[in-house]
């Protein structure tokens, strides 16, 4: 039956694709979804007050993830961190994920930060506020993510800074951890990371840290969506640090690779993806380059459409998305975030998907989807 979109009428699909749980482990890339949490849509709070979660359906959303083979990155900005979830919340959150893994036998890496910081800090207290992170992160059993911190953006004066600041902590990991370049298009507050606003001489520095301490490095994150600097900085790693593709408009032939190498992946694409990313993934681990292509190439207009300028707003897209597939019972999020789109947008962000055939249940997204058409827009 056709539904009127703000885009025009569209006819929905009836079946879904075919992407049952299980299947072999992935083997010829490491993957990770970016997982975003799931706000209690009755708390009684306003959109600057502590977020409100909903334990219960975000730890089943991650049991999801790891029922089809991928590995969660938690406590990221998918999660809000610093746009609605603070570190308490996070905290509590890298906890409770890291439990559930154990329990379920799932892969876990945990986002470390400086967001208990909340004002203006020295570069002394952005070391201590990483370190109180890592120890909690390190405590769970889950891998760390250093994430990249807008207190050190504010605080560093120059590459020194970065470069004293991520040797100290590196040297503090009892692991390998993973760095994370966080662009300015994701947070504005990180532009100029690594000392420089020009992106060759941030990359050197970048590059720098991670050739003092290859030994501490399991790989690196890169969120610039630039493909092409992915590539350059992919192939200047040191042999063993791997590159996990941040780069939601690109990630098809970041992850297929090359002929000098490939990309991992770390994605926040991949939560609304997960399942149809995991069976691309294990085409992939069969050879079969082309028939990964002709599976993920199709998602990139969904994922350049929720990334799209502002970027930092993709989270609503992702949770609208969550919601349609019936993960979650309602559209609300942390920190008031569901309003951050437009209806358009939304709209588009379902006719999207539904082509792709993600709903799992075409039919209650068709009426979630006329719900809010009828509630935001009326009955055009």
């Amino acid at each position: 039956m056709t539904i009127h979109l703000p885009q025009g009428p569209y006819e929905p699909r009836t079946t879904p694709l075919d992407l049952a749980p299980g299947g072999s482990p992935l083997a010829s890339r490491t993957v990770f979804s970016a997982a975003h949490v799931v706000a209690d849509p009755y708390a009684d709070i306003s959109p600057d007050s502590p977020a409100a979660v909903d334990w219960d359906a975000t730890l089943a959303f991650r049991r999801h993830l790891w029922s089809h083979g991928l590995g969660v990155a938690e406590a990221m900005d998918t999660a809000q961190r610093g746009m609605g979830l603070d570190w308490a919340g996070a905290a509590e959150l890298i906890r409770r994920s890291a439990a559930e893994a154990k329990s379920v036998g799932g892969r876990i890496a945990c986002g470390v930060g400086t967001d208990q910081l909340t004002g203006p800090a020295t570069l002394a207290e952005v070391r201590a506020a990483y370190e109180e992170q890592l120890a909690l992160v390190e405590e769970s059993g889950a891998q760390a993510i250093l994430m990249a911190s807008r207190a050190l953006a504010a605080a560093a004066k120059g590459p020194e800074d970065y470069l004293e600041t991520y040797t100290h902590l590196l040297r503090q990991a009892s692991e390998p951890v993973v760095l994370h370049w966080l662009g300015p298009m994701f947070d504005p507050a990180l532009d100029g990371y690594w000392g420089s606003s020009d992106l060759d001489t941030a990359t050197d520095t970048f590059l720098k840290v991670i050739a003092e301490h290859p030994d501490k490095v399991d790989g690196i994150k890169t969120s610039l969506l630039d493909a092409e600097r992915e590539i350059d900085v992919r192939r200047r790693l040191p042999g063993g640090v791997r590159c996990y593709t941040g780069d939601d408009f690109n990630y098809p032939e970041l992850i297929a690779g090359d002929g000098q190498g490939f990309s991992h992946a770390l994605l926040g694409i991949f939560d609304p993806l997960g399942p149809l990313a995991a069976h691309a993934v294990r085409v992939l681990d069969t050879g079969d380059t082309q028939g990964f292509r002709d599976l993920l190439d199709p998602t990139v207009e969904l994922s350049r459409h929720l990334f799209q300028a502002p970027t930092r707003f993709y989270k609503t897209g992702v949770v609208f998305l969550a919601w349609l597939a019936g993960h979650q019972d309602h559209f609300t999020m942390v920190g008031g975030l569901q309003s951050a789109r437009s209806l358009p947008h939304l709209a588009k962000a379902y006719e999207l998907a539904d082509r792709l055939g993600l709903f799992p249940d075409p039919e209650l997204a068709e009426s979630r989807m006329r719900a809010l058409l009828a509630v935001n827009g009326g009955t055009r």
